[in-house]
């Protein structure tokens, strides 16, 4: 009986163990294919702000360019969709990035489809860093206003995006190593 109890136990936290390993979103290098990312400018609505992304010579994720505010412009975003990840046992985005002293938006989707995003924003410095963002933190959005809904509390992920857009002209540049459910 106690050795049953004590197999018990054991498999228990194995199990524990194993759904609390991290899942990686996306994990730059040389090889990554970035063909699914997407830069999204204010170019939709008229606007003349302009991004790319691309893979440095050390396989980080460059994003890029340049926010306008002409023609009521001032934004840039790139996103990312994949297949659906379940959330249920993460509590947290964690993202390896080298930005330029500038504040940035992370964005998620429940679904794809979804018209609004659950955002919270992040500050770069120009060193490598690891920024750990709480997903219950994250608060629902769209075109720039909160949304009366409660915040991230779903159970799969299938979109994620990176935004600048702090309402004045600048240049921007944010490399990215990896972004991973912890």
């Amino acid at each position: 009986m106690i050795k049953l109890t004590i197999i018990k136990c054991n498999f228990l936290f194995i199990m524990m163990t194993m759904a609390n390993q991290p899942m990686n979103i996306f994990n730059f290098n040389t090889s990554s294919n970035i063909n699914t990312w997407q830069v999204v400018d204010d170019v939709v609505m008229g606007g003349r702000s302009a991004g790319e992304f691309y893979l440095d010579q050390k396989g980080k994720g460059v994003f890029k360019g340049e926010i306008s505010l002409e023609n009521n412009g001032g934004f840039s975003s790139v996103r990312y969709r994949f297949e659906k990840a379940n959330t249920k046992n993460y509590t947290k985005v964690t993202l390896r990035v080298k930005g330029d002293g500038k504040k940035y938006q992370f964005r998620i989707k429940n679904k794809a489809s979804d018209s609004y995003s659950y955002i919270t924003t992040f500050s770069t410095t120009k060193d490598w860093e690891t920024i750990s963002l709480t997903l219950l933190d994250m608060y629902p959005s769209f075109r720039g206003r909160i949304l009366d809904m409660p915040n991230y509390d779903k159970a799969n992920l299938e979109e994620i995006a990176f935004l600048i857009g702090n309402k004045k002209a600048e240049k921007f540049e944010l490399k990215i190593d990896f972004i991973k459910l912890e």
